[in-house]
């Protein structure tokens, strides 16, 4: 350790989020996930290339910083001795700039690796004995694009959750007429929601009961909150036994079915429909689910809160795709410290 590295540790606090973070998680695995996808040993003028895993906590400080831009992260890792220390970076070590970030964000979005990488972590998670997989939480948020037509288009804006019967009906529904306008995200799409017409794309997440994101499926603004649920359920591997909470969006036939059959409890609200309106049970039941939902709207609400989730700075379905799983992983990390000693506390409880 150089002079300079002793005095970075020396003004910083062991107690940090950053260095709590970086004792829990192994991020020797998360480095071979990333070398699959991202491993040059060269730059663009013949300089040995940055590691990806520096790379991927530049990303992760600029998410827990509220959303910066690249330009922001590097300027972070140039000052701040806390972020410096998180990255294993000394005072004499070059920071990469901003362009090497966006390079490499494109490469694993191109490479769809961010997957992977939220499994890693929650697999870490997981270990540590903090992932809560009795029960699952489902729902979707709108995610604005910038880039929307500035002019009026001739499109057909659809109504968020408009009353529909089942699966086949919903499906037919969302149309949206194509919008080609320089500018313009092309794979962004309009809905309407609250009385208010939003263009963007639909973040559908899976959480646990502890509100942690397990998966998550992106589509266009336009497209129903039910659709991705069974894709979503499948790519979590949810067992048999465990109960999925969901509001009336996701109630059809289709999916009562289809969670039968994968022996998943149904905790998804039912849905009144023409001429059978809800007996005294089903509201009953829907008020019972209404106070444990609250767990995943408290996801949706601290990432909007902690890293200005609401707002896409990238054009197009991936690259917003790969916004929503660096958000669900930040996140899972954010949240870890905290429940990783609430988890210790209760063992120690139990051993008494």
């Amino acid at each position: 350790m150089s002079f300079s590295d002793f005095d970075v540790v020396r003004r910083t606090r062991k107690g940090s989020f950053l260095n709590q973070i970086d004792h829990l998680i192994d991020w020797v695995s998360i480095e071979k996930v990333i070398s699959q996808h991202y491993a040059p040993a060269t730059d663009v003028t013949g300089r040995p290339a940055y590691p990806g895993l520096l790379l991927f906590k530049m990303l992760l400080v600029g998410i827990w910083h509220g959303g910066l831009s690249d330009e922001a992260v590097e300027d972070m890792a140039n000052a701040n001795l806390y972020v410096m220390r998180f990255l294993g970076l000394s005072l004499e070590d070059d920071v990469p700039d901003h362009s090497v970030l966006s390079r490499f964000r494109t490469r694993l979005t191109a490479a769809q690796a961010w997957d992977n990488l939220l499994e890693q972590i929650n697999q870490q998670i997981h270990a540590l004995n903090v992932t809560v997989k009795t029960g699952c939480h489902i729902d979707a948020s709108i995610t604005h694009s910038p880039r929307k037509p500035k002019t009026k288009p001739p499109y057909e804006v659809v109504n968020d959750r408009e009353e529909r019967d089942d699966e086949s009906s919903a499906q037919a529904t969302m149309r949206v007429i194509e919008v080609n306008q320089p500018g313009v995200d092309t794979d962004a799409r309009w809905v309407r929601k609250g009385g208010k017409s939003m263009f963007g794309y639909k973040q559908h997440t899976l959480v646990d009961d502890n509100g942690l994101v397990m998966v998550v499926e992106t589509t266009a603004a336009n497209q129903h909150d039910s659709q991705p649920m069974l894709k979503l359920l499948d790519k979590a591997a949810i067992k048999p036994g465990s109960r999925v909470y969901g509001d009336k969006a996701y109630c059809s036939q289709k999916h009562r079915e289809a969670l039968k059959s994968r022996s998943i409890k149904n905790g998804i609200q039912d849905k009144a429909v023409k001429n059978k309106p809800l007996t005294q049970r089903q509201l009953q039941r829907n008020r019972l689910i209404t106070k444990v939902r609250y767990v995943v709207e408290r996801t949706f609400g601290s990432q909007a809160r902690w890293f200005g989730s609401k707002f896409l700075r990238y054009r197009g379905l991936a690259k917003a795709h790969a916004w929503h799983i660096l958000q669900a992983m930040a996140y899972n990390l954010k949240r870890l410290p905290k429940l990783f000693v609430q988890n210790l506390v209760i063992q120690e409880t139990c051993a008494f």
